[in-house]
């Protein structure tokens, strides 16, 4: 095997032989040619079903973008040079999903280039998350990336509004600090031509947002901070070589990583808990989306647990599997012996082990080819969508009224302590306290389950006491623990919290915030427009049979919290 992939280690125990029938059968089936023919009936078999849904054929672009983009590199590093001529300092990106991740998890690994500028990401509609972007940057000093495929996101319309204003505020030419990421055609496009936008980068229309980090979408924000766009996507070319169509299936990477992911799914162990080393840990939140949204849809799914720290084997269930990436070098001996403990006890775990930093970019391409992969063995289409548009339309739905009668509907807690106020579906005999209500929901978690902690709260303000919680949470019911910041998740995990085998049970939390900010030209704020997300999601998820509550933590967001946690950690 050639020496530049980064190399992959599975140890599958009981679990062997149906992962090799899998590739046998992939390899009889002609898997692999097949992908690269993209034939549809790999996820649907039935060509009339496969015909009448053609995103099965016209989403795999991303196959070929190591070498179709290796072609824009000097473009793009010539755009960049032009922009740091300009006296830039800050990049911000304003996206939601795949058009935001891949370029934070770029940021956040390799960090801007001596010289370069520093990129700020913004997919929080949190007015609080917006004021706390606002002091860090000059406007008449930033340039501003505006993401979004299908040009109609409202949460970067939104962002796209107040930060334009903002700039026409200090500037004479506000278009001349933006630029369109977008497919040809959309309402971004012809918003960035009338308000003369410095460039409209053009993504390609038959790769979807969770697939487009090797796009504009993930490849502009690199350049811009001085990443070395040609070696990253020579690095993504190592990979695609080594899951070429010609390759036999048991020796393809990136198809026994999918073939792992499906299998382990069908056999129940569904909760993949990734344990990345220090210096690849950002880049979990990018696999989360991937997978979870990809997968998660008709009553199945797989379940990306990332941030979680390495238990002992007992504090697992037969639901969990393992995926260990790590930096050459880099693992601890910690790390190693834990992962050595799962193997013993029997638990299905994968190393992968990146040869050096830019190699990073051979993990996009496997785990994209990966998790297409994966959805063929549970018969599901990966990229789709069909269950992230019911948060839409209720939100939707929210702000319509909001709009004509000038504020959101509101619902009535179902009970109140202080400034903690209990929302969700009446106990047949309502308890005396929020401790006893929050005892009698947590009850519902069963052997299998997951708890996803939705928190439409401001990142970055009070995570450490938002990972207590989790950890909390984890260690009182024994199950994994999800943490996912409002609306960003719902462009990620938001999809399989509402597709999957209704394993899940959501707590949401939401908060006053200090202030609120108006988006211009709207007759909303950022803080409606997220208490309306808030509530949209908590409905759909309502509609879908799921077991929630929300809890409002009020105006004093760390008291809330710290309260919550003694709460759970009770009794």
């Amino acid at each position: 095997m050639d020496p530049r992939i980064n190399h992959q280690r599975l140890f599958s125990g009981p679990s062997a032989g149906r992962i090799a029938a899998r590739l046998d059968a992939w390899e009889k089936a002609k898997f692999a040619e097949r992908l690269w023919r993209h034939d549809g009936t790999l996820w649907v078999p039935d060509p009339e079903q496969a015909a009448a849904a053609p995103e099965l054929e016209n989403r795999l672009g991303w196959l070929d973008l190591p070498e179709s983009m290796a072609a824009e590199a000097v473009q793009l590093k010539e755009f960049a040079d032009e922009i740091r001529s300009d006296g830039i300092t800050d990049i911000v990106l304003l996206g939601m999903g795949g058009s935001s991740l891949a370029p934070e998890v770029l940021m956040t690994i390799f960090g801007n280039a001596p010289g370069f500028p520093v990129l700020r990401v913004l997919d929080s509609t949190h007015p609080d998350a917006i004021a706390v972007l606002d002091q860090k940057i000059d406007p008449g000093r930033t340039f501003f990336l505006v993401s979004s495929k299908s040009g109609g996101t409202i949460e970067t319309l939104s962002f796209y509004k107040y930060y334009f204003h903002r700039v026409a505020e200090v500037v004479e030419n506000p278009g001349n600090h933006f630029a369109a990421i977008t497919d040809p055609g959309s309402k971004l496009e012809s918003l960035a031509r009338e308000k003369r936008f410095r460039r409209i980068f053009f993504s390609p229309p038959d790769v979807g947002g969770r697939y487009s980090a090797l796009t504009y979408f993930g490849l502009v924000p690199a350049a811009l901070i001085g990443l070395d766009m040609a070696e990253l996507l020579r690095q993504a070319a190592v990979m695609k070589a080594a899951a070429g169509a010609g390759i036999p299936v048991p020796e393809n990477p990136a198809l026994v990583l999918g073939a792992f992911l499906g299998e382990m799914a069908l056999a129940g162990r569904n909760k993949v808990v990734f344990l990345p080393t220090p210096q690849l840990e950002p880049f979990g939140v990018w696999i989360e989306q991937l997978v979870a949204e990809s997968t998660g849809k008709l009553g199945r799914g797989i379940l990306p647990v990332v941030g979680e720290s390495l238990l002992p084997p007992d504090a697992y269930g037969s639901d969990c599997c393992f995926v260990s990436l790590q930096l050459a070098g880099d693992a601890s001996p910690s790390l190693e012996s834990g992962l050595e403990d799962l193997q013993t006890a029997g638990f299905p775990v994968v190393v992968i082990t990146v040869n050096q930093i830019m190699s990073l970019a051979q993990e996009f391409y496997r785990w994209e080819m990966a998790t297409a992969a994966a959805g063929a063995v549970l018969e599901i289409n990966p990229f789709n969508q069909p269950n992230v548009e019911a948060a839409k339309i209720k939100a939707r739905e929210l702000m319509e009224i909001s709009k004509k009668t000038g504020k959101l509907p509101v619902s009535t807690p179902l009970f109140q302590d202080g400034q903690l106020s209990v929302y969700g579906q009446p106990l047949p005999q309502p308890p005396s306290s929020i401790g006893e209500y929050l005892r009698e929901f947590l009850q519902l978690v069963k052997p299998g389950d997951y708890l996803a902690l939705m928190a439409y709260l401001p990142m970055g303000q009070q995570d450490q006491l938002l990972q207590r919680l989790r950890e909390a949470l984890r260690g009182r019911c024994r199950v994994p623990a999800t943490l996912g910041y409002g609306p960003r998740f719902l462009h990620s995990t938001g999809q399989l919290h509402k597709g999957d085998a209704n394993q899940g049970v959501f707590l949401q939390l939401t908060a006053d915030p200090l202030q609120d900010i108006a988006i211009p030209g709207e007759p909303y704020t950022f803080g409606t427009l997220i208490a309306a997300q808030a509530q949209g999601d908590f409905q759909a998820l309502e509609d879908n049979g799921r077991r929630l509550l929300r809890i409002h933590l009020g105006s004093l967001l760390k008291d809330g919290l710290e309260r919550l946690i003694s709460l759970v950690e009770a009794d």
